[in-house]
């Protein structure tokens, strides 16, 4: 686990001051590797690498960027779980090092660029190949890693973290449609940002820079291939295996693991088994609020760890805390993304450190096997419609209304949401119903300048991934929980890459292992989501080796926060502050005046001002303090160069 960094000349030309290009990328990413930094040069000086090193696997002779003694190069972030076999494929001979890395280059000595079909793990890797003169990049099928890159005039950059390409921006600006994705979804689509200039390798893509061009192409996607003749305690069964031989990969490390246990079925599932599967008695972190019991989950983490023989860590968080890291918190991610969940994973993650440098997790499996309540939202609906239309048990997609009515309990705390939902438009098609559910714009009260943003139409965005050509029209709850798997999961990934990160942790998800996840798109709906049940066939799998407190719950709330009411209490004069100085009231797309404003009209679980007062907070950050990023001029003195802005 890593930060990786470069730059090549297009037409392969010399580049002027690169090692001090590298350098600054190096700086600005320091946090990603405490352990150790590299740099290298091409001979013609037309490209280099950077590297910043977090010691995870191989920890005497894994250092970065390696070659391979025959003029190819690599920088690599991340771990390649099933390198051992891959080297046995390959050849022991072959390799001087017991590093991962090393399996990346022989790999692709060997079959080229497709040796990212053969990879489990999480990635993202350049390559220099020397005979071929050309830039191989690529990133893991999920987007666990991270790969910015941008193109300026004849040059083209990459980083594993947006603020390392600052520097050589014509200056920071924001992308308008970057923007309005992020106000209606509280992330970016299709490989923007909020960085004009600035973009994102997608999942599952490899870029090659070659001849003075720069292509990307897709290697890898999810098929929803349905198997109709699937038996539930089939299913189950061939699920609890996968899971259980991901995590044994997961396990390997050179440093001891430690993970993060929310109280909810997924990681609760994965601290299990890894338990099961020989793990040591290991560490499990987690947060809770004081003073909020209804926020505070800490009591099924802790059910967990006792049943499991688990050291039960929990850290307390405050408003108090909320007030003095927020900023650190926008400043690591980049740029404001997802939801207040953000926060206590920063704080936890901070706390973990002080004991393990690698933690597991169990992020994907809501968007794998269908975690989210809207999900129980929107098929009730169209179970209605169906059953006025007659259509109820057309198909084999079909989850009835009978079924679902007893599993409604799940929607007791989401009645404002059901309100807002049937407003207005009930019965529409089903993509425009499930856009009304993932919109966060539709809770603006006037603060946002919409006719400044343009006539980019996030809806449209969100229709062509919507109805992909992998998935069956027929099927809602795939087309939903698609959606999510290819918008959402990143933008959830790139959180926890960054504040895990921002601490030197290496974070992992053994539920995002590509065979599991590819013959989980082949269970039925009607198997995943047995009656409204969500993640049915996970629980199924797994039942008995969690406490029943934890699989029987109802009411997981994915790490909710206080803000409402910090908000309202101890940290309003913070966030008022924030929201009213000069440069605040000045900004041309948002109406923070407006913002404030409205500040009381913020429910409960809303994402409106919480959005927001991170945007504020992004702008101050990075566009206010542009002047940090500089570049430094050539023959500019070594202490010019950037360094990580305060924090």
């Amino acid at each position: 686990m890593c930060g990786i960094a470069g730059e090549i000349n297009l037409r392969l030309g010399p580049v002027r001051a690169l090692r001090s290009d590298l350098e600054v990328m190096n700086r600005l990413q320091q946090h990603r590797g405490p352990d150790g930094e590299g740099i290298w040069v091409h001979p013609r000086g037309c490209l280099g690498f950077g590297h910043r090193r977090l010691s995870i696997i191989d920890l005497a002779t894994g250092a970065q960027p390696m070659t391979d003694g025959q003029g190819n190069w690599v920088t690599h972030n991340g771990e390649i779980y099933n390198f051992e076999a891959l080297r046995r494929e390959l050849g022991e001979r072959l390799f001087s090092t017991r590093s991962d890395t090393e399996v990346i280059l022989m790999a692709y000595r060997k079959w080229g660029e497709d040796c990212v079909a053969r990879f489990r793990g999480m990635f993202a890797f350049a390559l220099w190949d020397e005979a071929r003169q050309a830039l191989f990049c690529a990133r893991d099928r999920f987007g666990i890693k991270p790969f910015c890159y941008t193109v300026r005039e004849d040059a083209f950059f990459f980083a594993s973290e947006a603020k390392a390409l600052l520097p050589f921006l014509p200056d920071v600006e924001t992308d308008v449609e970057g923007l309005k994705d992020y106000l209606t979804f509280q992330f970016c689509l299709a490989g923007k940002t909020l960085f004009r200039g600035v973009q994102e390798l997608l999942p599952g893509h490899v870029l090659t820079v070659a001849g003075g061009t720069v292509r990307t192409r897709r290697y890898w996607e999810v098929q929803y291939d349905i198997d109709f003749g699937m038996d539930e305690r089939a299913a189950e069964a061939r699920l609890r295996a996968g899971v259980e031989e991901s995590v044994q990969m997961h396990l390997r490390s050179d440093v001891p693991l430690g993970a993060y246990l929310s109280g909810g079925l997924d990681s609760s599932i994965v601290c299990s088994v890894a338990r099961q599967r020989g793990a040591a008695a290991f560490p499990v972190f987690t947060g809770r609020f004081p003073g909020y019991p209804e926020y505070d989950e800490s009591r099924y983490a802790g059910a967990l760890a006792d049943a499991r023989g688990l050291e039960f860590c929990p850290v307390d968080l405050g408003a108090e805390d909320f007030i003095r890291r927020l900023p650190a918190l926008v400043r690591a991610l980049d740029y404001p993304t997802a939801g207040a969940g953000s926060f206590p994973q920063f704080m936890v993650s901070a706390f973990a450190r002080r004991h393990r440098k690698v933690v597991l997790g169990g992020q994907g499996g809501d968007e794998v096997f269908g975690g989210y309540t809207r999900y129980l939202i929107a098929y009730f609906e169209q179970c209605i419609k169906a059953a006025i239309e007659g259509t109820m048990r057309d198909g084999r997609f079909v989850v009835t209304y009978e079924s679902i009515i007893p599993n409604l309990v799940a929607l007791r705390k989401y009645k404002p949401a059901l309100q807002e939902f049937w407003r207005e438009g009930l019965f529409e098609d089903m993509d425009r119903r499930y856009f009304r559910l993932v919109n966060r714009a539709s809770g603006f009260h006037g603060e946002v300048r919409w006719e400044l943003l343009g006539d980019y139409s996030p809806f449209e965005a969100f229709r062509a991934i919507f109805h992909g050509p992998n998935v069956r029209k027929e099927s809602y709850f795939d087309l939903m929980t698609h959606f999510d798997f290819k918008t959402l999961l990143p933008a959830l990934l790139h959180v926890e890459d960054r504040v895990s990160m921002a601490h030197g942790i290496e974070s992992r998800a053994p539920l995002l292992d590509h065979p599991l996840v590819e013959f989980a798109a082949t269970i039925p709906a009607n198997i995943k989501f047995k009656d409204g049940n969500l993640k049915h066939v996970l629980r199924g799998a797994f039942v008995g080796q969690i406490p029943a407190l934890v699989a029987q719950r109802q009411d997981k709330m994915g790490f909710p926060v206080p803000f409402t009411e910090w908000s309202r209490g101890p940290a309003r004069e913070f966030v008022v502050d924030t929201l009213s100085s000069d440069r605040a009231r000045g900004r041309p797309l948002v109406d923070n005046a407006k913002v404030v404003e409205n500040l009381d009209r913020e429910p409960r679980f809303g994402r409106r001002l919480w959005g927001l007062l991170c945007l504020e907070l992004w702008q101050q950050e990075f566009h206010d303090r542009r002047h940090e990023f500089r570049r430094p001029a050539p023959g500019d003195a070594g202490d010019s160069v950037p360094g990580v802005p305060r924090g």
